[in-house]
Order: structure tokens, then C-alpha cells, then sequence
């Protein structure tokens, strides 16, 4: 993946990311940061025209849209060239695209039900000119029993999405087998994932971590919670349930 330049628009400099991201274990090039700036730029233009993100300054962008997806890799060590990643309610990219700049060989669906949203995305990938995006307008739902996307991705992400059990159910059906699901959660990170026990038996995974991000805070906000979920058994071909159904009745 190339981008135009490795030059930082004047004016918003990755200063915040180039600083923490190391704590991570990421060390991001002149270049990448260079695509988070461009990020930025299209992000705060896209938001004139449509309700992406109430958060727009860019050093807010960087700590709490672009370093918390990137503590994705706090469950996930290892992003290998190939790899399928889904981003379920994709919203403005986050944490897929992200984690698309950070790990360029990766092979990155955006789901995202509004087309608005979806819009942007497309352009996005566009004036990035990232390599290997999908953007889909769907519900998860639907997503779940579509043909050439059920049991498909090695890895399905869901920040601020729904609670636990209904993203369990979202995201299992679209995993391969040992797969895994990460979900980005508050101070209740630990009691969703207990109150995701049956659906978890029902849908066949097994919650292989909680992961919190206390130590990157500041300057994120304190008690974030990654919880990683693994494909151990398939999913009955039942789930996910027609749309509305898995967050209005959680298993």
C-alpha cells in the first residue's frame, strides 16, 4: 500500500501517536503517520456532510479513535499478509482502518448499514488508495449468512457496536473455525463477558482474554477493556437471528 506522500499536512502533525503507539509495540513510519494525518483531513471534511464522529480535533482523533483501535493488538500479536478482517458497524472506519494502516497486508470488509457512512468509507479507500478494502452496506445480521462471508474471516472487530451477547452473535458466524472476535468495551468489559456466557455456549466460543488498556492511560480514558472471544465449535446455521432480533432479545 503507497500513499502520495510521507509529508504530515501542516497543521496536524501525529505527534500523539508517534508517542504512544511504541508502548504497543508498534513503531509507525513517516509514511503511516502521513496516512493518519490524510485520515484526518477526510475525516473532519466527511463530518460537515454527514454524523460521523462527535470527536473532530485532531489530537482527540489520534488518542481515542486511532490508538484505541490499535490496542487491538493487546489481543492480537500477530496481523499476517492475507489475513481477513471484518469491521462490523464499520461507522468512520474505526477500528478497522487503523489497524488497515498500522498492518497493510491485511484483507479488511467495512460493514456499515447506512449509507452515509458507507459513502465515506468508499471514498475514503479511494483518496487513500488502500489496497484490499471492501465496503459493504448491510446489516450484520444479513452479513452473517451471506455466501462468501459466513465462516470466512480469521478475525471479526466490534468497537462501540452492542453488548457482548449480541455481538457474539454478529461476529461468530462470520469467523472460521479458532477463529476470533475482539470487542472494545468499557469499565463493564468484565461483566459482559460474564453476562455472555450462554450466548457464547449457544454460538460456540470461548472467551480466550480480557485485555485492559489501564496502562495506556493517559491519554486513554481509563478502564478500556478489549475482550477476545475464539471460535471453538460452528455456529448453528439458526444464527445470527433476522435483524433487530439478536440486540432486542440477547441469548
Amino acid at each position: 500500500m503507497t500513499v502520495a506522500s510521507d509529508t504530515v499536512p501542516a497543521g496536524l502533525g501525529m505527534e500523539i501517536l508517534a508517542e504512544h503507539a511504541p508502548k504497543l509495540g508498534l513503531t509507525l513510519t513517516s509514511g503511516q503517520l502521513a496516512q493518519f494525518a490524510r485520515y484526518t483531513q477526510l475525516l473532519q471534511a466527511g463530518n460537515q456532510r454527514a454524523n460521523l464522529t462527535a470527536i473532530t480535533d485532531p489530537a482527540e482523533v489520534q488518542v481515542r479513535h486511532y490508538l484505541d483501535s490499535l490496542t487491538a493488538v493487546l489481543a492480537v500479536s500477530e496481523w499476517p499478509d492475507g489475513a481477513r478482517v471484518v469491521d462490523i458497524g464499520a461507522g468512520a472506519g474505526f477500528p478497522g482502518v487503523p489497524l488497515k494502516i498500522a498492518f497493510p497486508g491485511i484483507r479488511l470488509t467495512l460493514a456499515e448499514s447506512t449509507g452515509k457512512k458507507t459513502a465515506f468509507l468508499q471514498g475514503l479507500v479511494s483518496e487513500m488508495a488502500l489496497d484490499d478494502v471492501e465496503v459493504l452496506t448491510i446489516r450484520a445480521e444479513d452479513l452473517g449468512r451471506a455466501e462468501g462471508y459466513r465462516g470466512q474471516f480469521d478475525l471479526a472487530l466490534a468497537r462501540g457496536v452492542a453488548s457482548l451477547p449480541a455481538l457474539v452473535e454478529y461476529a461468530l458466524p462470520l469467523c472460521k473455525g479458532h477463529g476470533r472476535m475482539l470487542a472494545w468495551k468499557g469499565s463493564d468489559g468484565p461483566a459482559e463477558a460474564e453476562s455472555a456466557a450462554n450466548a457464547l455456549k449457544e454460538l460456540g466460543g470461548e472467551i480466550s482474554g480480557l485485555h485492559s488498556v489501564n496502562e495506556l492511560s493517559p491519554p486513554l480514558p481509563a478502564d478500556r477493556w478489549i475482550i477476545s472471544v475464539e471460535k471453538v465449535r460452528r455456529t448453528p446455521g439458526r444464527y445470527p437471528r433476522r435483524i433487530g432480533v439478536p440486540t432486542k432479545q440477547p441469548l
